[in-house]
């Protein structure tokens, strides 16, 4: 999504909606908390279609570079409801055609996984430093009726809007609900709020901001704060969650565009969930994976240069409409995704047999001073161009050229997140990345181990860098490879039994520098032997 700087197994039956009890969160009264640490970071939206210019691509090929953060090798998806009146909120019928039809949007991804016949196959060209890719291997968590009150807005609630929610409002309540049912914390699950017409939002509580409240959804009133249709972030408090929120956009102009194969659920894929689910996949931490870092398209996900772009119609559904994608064998529409292969937005996207490789090794210049050298890399037909991006300053874009060694000097010693990508001529790419630290010719580890090399039930202590790219760390999310996950910088964890685990860290230390922010939130792997 376009950026701007904004200071601001659950038990899920099949045949449908869960409603959950309303419940007093905590999180109602740390909300005001939260909203500082929400206000000092960057989400990633959709804009409101013509609340800004279109604007050319990227000065080289227009494609998405690597910042050295994690992509979501798989995604299991949950729809939370938020809506302290039941789902009659959302339509007529016990379950609305528009909850309805989105919950069979989620299974039909899920039914044609691995499959190249829909959008989500664009999105599995990108990968991260760990190996991981961006795999199409989707999974439907179930969908939460949350009756939970809202609080109080902070945001203008004019008629006909009846609430207005900050994005430190939904940041508590979606951490209560996924406290209060268990649910995971990890790359793998994602969380997206769907809440009904007339409940908007703003990213933050201020007024006097530029814009004012930090911008608004679209349905807001006066429509002139009105900025985005859908956005998706990180939660930054701990544990770390991933979320997407997509206000009841149907209907509305600048976000739907009325043509609606299955109904008005039609409208929030039309309006941003489609577009915010492959960005969550392949830079789920906004600006820190693959964004496009340089150029006036600066900052823009794969979703964002391809935004109402819909590529061609395959034929027209029974009511009329068109439609452009068969999922599961059902008919949908919406929009194209960006594809780095062929430079190009794409409905669809079968991968080549070979791949590039990146590598890269550094030697110390002097001082503060590194010396990259990704002659190790390869390509089919050879590297085209090499895109590096060093997260050491606000709005630094990336240094894209076409020979491998490059030297660059850091404003101060310490640890930085750097991100590689390589590319071929026809834009495909592959990225890696490492934490390096001046004055030094290896890489750096993100976290140490002790015991490094422990028995079976004991206790190991994870800990991790207190500092990256010039920034202390704010969160920390750790997976230990035996499906359990933690948080915070000293992370205890109990192995049950012997093996080889690899644990994955991620430290979140702000938006990447791709656009415009500062700070990183590198991805750090590591193998631990257990006896």
């Amino acid at each position: 999504m376009r950026k701007a700087w904004y200071w601001g197994r659950f038990v899920a039956a099949a045949a449908g909606v869960v409603a959950l009890a309303s419940w007093g969160i905590p999180g109602k009264q740390a909300s005001a908390a939260l909203g500082h640490q929400a206000a000092t970071r960057l989400l990633s939206y959709q804009p409101l279609r013509g609340a800004q210019p279109v604007r050319p691509y990227d000065t080289t090929f227009g494609n998405m570079d690597y910042n050295g953060g994690p992509v979501m090798p798989a995604n299991t998806d949950y729809m939370i409801l938020w809506s302290p009146t039941g789902l009659s909120a959302y339509g007529s019928g016990s379950t609305p055609q528009y909850v309805a039809g989105i919950e069979q949007y989620f299974k039909d991804l899920a039914h044609d996984n691995g499959g190249n016949q829909n959008v989500d196959s664009v999105s599995t060209q990108y990968n991260d430093l760990s190996g991981a890719s961006a795999r199409y291997q989707v999974k439907f968590g179930g969908a939460v009726l949350d009756t939970d009150p809202y609080p109080t807005s902070q945001c203008p609630a004019i008629t006909p809007v009846t609430e207005c929610l900050t994005d430190a409002q939904i940041q508590a309540e979606l951490e209560g609900v996924v406290k209060a049912h268990h649910l995971p914390h990890d790359l793998s699950h994602e969380y997206f709020l769907l809440t009904p017409p007339h409940v908007e939002g703003c990213f933050t509580n201020q007024a006097s901001s530029n814009p004012p409240y930090g911008g608004c959804s679209a349905g807001e009133v006066p429509s002139s704060l009105g900025l985005y249709c859908a956005y998706h972030g990180n939660t930054t408090v701990s544990p770390m969650l991933f979320y997407a929120d997509d206000p009841y956009v149907t209907g509305v102009s600048g976000c739907d565009d009325g043509n609606h194969p299955n109904g008005p659920s039609d409208g929030a894929l039309v309006g941003g969930l489609s577009h915010e689910h492959n960005e969550s996949i392949t830079d789920p931490i906004p600006n820190d994976a693959w964004t496009n870092g340089a150029g006036s398209n600066h900052g823009s996900e794969i979703g964002d240069q391809c935004a109402g772009q819909m590529g061609t119609a395959l034929g027209t559904a029974p009511d009329g409409a068109k439609y452009n994608q068969v999922i599961n064998g059902h008919l949908y529409w919406y929009q194209e995704e960006w594809s780095n292969i062929g430079h190009t937005c794409l409905q669809r996207l079968t991968l080549p047999a070979t791949l590039p490789a990146a590598r890269f090794t550094i030697t110390v210049a002097s001082g503060n001073t590194l010396t990259f050298d990704a002659s190790a890399s390869s390509a089919p037909g050879g590297v085209a161009k090499y895109s590096w991006q060093f997260n050491d300053a606000s709005g630094a874009q990336t240094v894209e050229q076409s020979t491998p060694v490059i030297t660059h000097t850091f404003p101060a010693s310490g640890a930085y997140s750097v991100g590689l990508a390589v590319f071929t001529a026809n834009g495909t790419s592959e990225g890696t990345g490492a934490i390096v630290s001046t004055g030094q010719t290896s890489f750096t580890a993100g976290f140490t181990a002790s015991p490094a090399s422990p028995s079976a039930g004991q206790t190991v202590t994870f800990t991790g860098l207190a500092s990256v790219s010039a920034k202390p760390v704010l969160t920390y999310l750790w997976e230990f490879g035996d499906g359990r996950t933690g948080s915070g910088q000293h992370s205890k964890h109990v192995y049950a039994g012997a093996g080889t685990y690899t644990v994955t860290e991620v430290l979140f230390s702000g938006v990447g520098s791709a656009f415009p922010g500062d700070g990183a939130a590198p991805i750090y792997t590591h193998t631990i032997t257990v006896h």
